[in-house]
């Protein structure tokens, strides 16, 4: 009960506030439904198109998850051999930036002409969107492993590889949950923007494509709702990451990083 009060109970309130306060804007104002629908004309989209908006997320998180689990794996091992030498960083991290700062919506066309449309395109949009910061913490964590640490296991004449996977491994678990922390988030927008350029419309497509679809169609209510979905399927990838950080964590028993009010 506790948690609920001081996790749950605030963005609670938020929510419900901001949502009463816009179907009042809507009503007072007289605004256009198809400028601005109200909360509750949203909700009812939300029922009436319910079964496509759920096919429509499954599709989204089917490829947001691959996704994500991509770049987790390959994010790791890039990040494990560029900790290994200094040149191969130099020359390399600059690729990490890149992919970090470009914004997705500029090289997803570029996509579709590496891979063609489809499945694939959104799952390489999902990737190259996820996996930067999960290279970037845990090479973080990789190269900061505890000096005094790593003096002990020179001193016990300790093969690099011994250190590797004994010390500096252990050592950038946190951070590379950190990371995929934040990837989770990400994969979902990158899916997202992935459908908005490639998908082929194969049995109604993800979100993305949904939104496209009811923009065109006019259906400003269904794309404030497909919106509202998609926001829960990020806020549902970044709960679950965040869920199983705390619990990995603390069966390692390390903090959890958790920031508390």
């Amino acid at each position: 009960m506790k948690s609920f009060h001081i996790h749950v109970l605030p963005p609670l309130v938020l929510i419900v506030l901001i949502g009463v306060t816009s179907e009042a804007l809507t009503r007072v104002f007289h605004i256009p439904p198809y400028l601005f629908p109200s909360p509750i004309e949203v909700l009812r989209s939300l029922f009436n198109h319910f079964q496509e908006v759920s096919r429509a997320l499954g599709a989204t998180a089917l490829a947001a998850l691959i996704g994500l689990s991509s770049s987790a794996l390959g994010g790791a091992i890039f990040a494990l051999l560029l900790s290994l030498n200094a040149w191969i960083r130099r020359a390399f991290y600059p690729l990490v930036v890149f992919f970090q700062t470009v914004p997705i919506i500029a090289i997803a066309p570029m996509m579709v002409i590496w891979v063609g449309y489809g499945f694939p395109s959104i799952l390489l949009s999902a990737f190259i969107v996820s996996v930067s910061p999960i290279i970037a913490n845990t090479l973080e964590g990789l190269l900061s492993a505890d000096p005094a640490l790593i003096e002990l296991f020179r001193l016990k004449r300790a093969s690099p590889l011994k250190t590797l996977f004994l010390l500096r491994i252990p050592s950038a678990i946190p951070q590379f949950l950190t990371g995929l922390r934040i990837a989770s988030g990400l994969a979902v927008i990158g899916a997202i923007v992935g459908e908005f350029v490639a998908d082929t419309y194969d049995q109604g497509g993800g979100i993305g494509t949904l939104i496209v679809t009811a923009i065109k169609e006019q259906e400003t209510a269904l794309v404030f709702a497909s919106i509202l979905g998609s926001t829960l399927l990020g806020l549902a990838f970044f709960m679950a990451v965040g869920t199983l950080t705390h619990f990995s964590l603390k069966w390692m028993h390390l903090p959890n990083g958790r920031i508390e009010p």
